[in-house]
């Protein structure tokens, strides 16, 4: 459905990577919901590299007269990399990222789209969530880390449901495989990000569980996210905590190494003690230097930086009056 003005109000970006249901069918559902909420709308459905059947499923929803847009991805990049193909043909003021297979009720789009009311990006939390005692245990200690180093709440990262002003995909940039942790990067850029309950599809049967591998990718992302919303502007916090304890670290265990030779007449030669307590002072030297590098080049750059938002400016008329 399109205004007469031509204008789109809703974007729907759907990234289509190698777990993605019959596109056909899912668009069906798709549509039908978005149809019922009078928003003039557009979709767009981001390959992430080659897929002969999802392509098939495309090109059978063009012949049927289906208006949507496609953007075919060279090879697999990661669905970070093909929601920012997809934010950047998006049109709408309102963005919704949707996943390629059954994961909520699409009934349930309506609710997060309402929801940005008293937010700027909505997440959607799978409620009630199916899976097993462990599954549940493995979400708990990850959304509690992220949680803690974040400051937010949310419980449900993996949801690819989400409702979002178009301010938020112009202000932040998402690479990697922090598509999870879009919320937290948008709190960081001083938006509001809420989650609220959906229902999960009676389709979903993705029991969870992943490799040992994909685990330690998620964690070295939290830790990465967690520098960038508490230090990107304030690193030598960072590396001059770090830097200050392992060489306050290393003077003590050379004190103490000094003391000995001096007071007990205990040699330094062939002490492995006095080659460790060296590479400390050094490495808290190096550590604290890099932090005042870094904040050398964020007070070079700070006026082209902007870290936050305005909510609304209020000009009083009788600041222009004449008394």
């Amino acid at each position: 459905m399109t205004q007469p003005n031509g204008s789109i109000q809703l974007s729907v970006i759907v990234p289509v990577g190698l777990r993605h249901s019959e596109l056909a069918v899912l668009h069906s559902e798709y549509q039908q919901a978005i149809e019922q909420l009078g928003y003039s709308y557009e979709f767009i459905y981001v390959l992430d590299g080659p897929m002969p059947d999802a392509a098939q499923s495309l090109d059978q929803l063009f012949r049927s007269g289906q208006k949507l847009t496609a953007i075919y991805l060279t090879r697999l990049f990661g669905e970070s990399t093909a929601l920012m193909a997809g934010f950047e043909q998006a049109s709408g003021q309102i963005v919704v990222t949707l996943p390629a297979y059954e994961q909520i009720e699409a009934g349930e789009i309506g609710k997060l789209i309402a929801a940005l009311g008293e937010a700027d990006i909505v997440v959607g939390r799978r409620w009630p969530r199916a899976g097993g005692v462990l599954e549940r245990a493995r979400r708990g200690i990850f959304h509690s880390l992220v949680n803690r180093m974040t400051g937010l709440k949310m419980h449900d990262l993996g949801c690819g449901a989400r409702a979002m002003k178009r301010q938020v995909l112009e202000e932040v940039s998402l690479y990697g495989d922090q598509h999870r942790l879009l919320p937290a990067l948008a709190d960081r850029q001083g938006f509001r990000a809420i989650e609220i309950d959906v229902k999960q599809s009676a389709k979903d049967r993705f029991k969870g569980g992943y490799r040992t591998r994909e685990y330690a990718h998620r964690l070295l992302d939290v830790f990465a996210v967690f520098f960038l919303v508490r230090f990107t502007k304030k690193p030598l916090r960072f590396f001059g905590m770090v830097g200050a304890i392992t060489l306050a670290i290393g003077t003590l265990l050379v004190l103490y190494l000094v003391g000995d030779r001096l007071f007990f007449g205990q040699a330094l030669a062939n002490r492995p003690a006095l080659l460790l307590s060296s590479l400390l002072v050094v490495l808290g030297l190096q550590l604290f230097a890099l932090g005042l590098l870094g904040e050398l080049m964020i007070f070079t750059h700070a006026r082209g930086m902007k870290d936050y938002q305005v909510d609304r400016i209020i000009e009083f008329p009788s600041a222009q009056q004449s008394i």
